[in-house]
């Protein structure tokens, strides 16, 4: 009985060793990937944080851009539609008076 009772609290500390080291192999990973996030960014070779601001910037500024042009579109259209209109006008009064 006693030979059972120790092999059941082996293999409980096998599978206990397996997950810590399944563990440490996470956190080992995820330590190194922070540190060469930071090595990156204190190398000057990364993007920093204001640079990734500008280029937000940028993309709102270039949605904004194509909007307005948008709209410049539509109304150069309007006012070409104006001007045929106010060429056409002279000549409808002409015809009736």
């Amino acid at each position: 009985m006693r030979r059972a009772s120790l092999q059941t609290d082996l293999a409980n500390a096998q599978a206990r060793n397996t997950r810590l080291a399944v563990r440490i192999q996470q956190l080992e990973k995820r330590l190194s990937h922070t540190l060469g996030e930071h090595a990156w960014r204190e190398s000057g070779l990364g993007a920093s944080a204001d640079v990734e601001g500008l280029q937000h910037t940028i993309t709102r500024l270039e949605q904004q851009n194509t909007e307005l042009a948008g709209v410049l579109e539509e109304t150069q259209s309007d006012l070409e539609a104006a001007r045929a209109a106010n060429r056409d006008l002279p000549r409808a009064l002409n015809q009736r008076g």
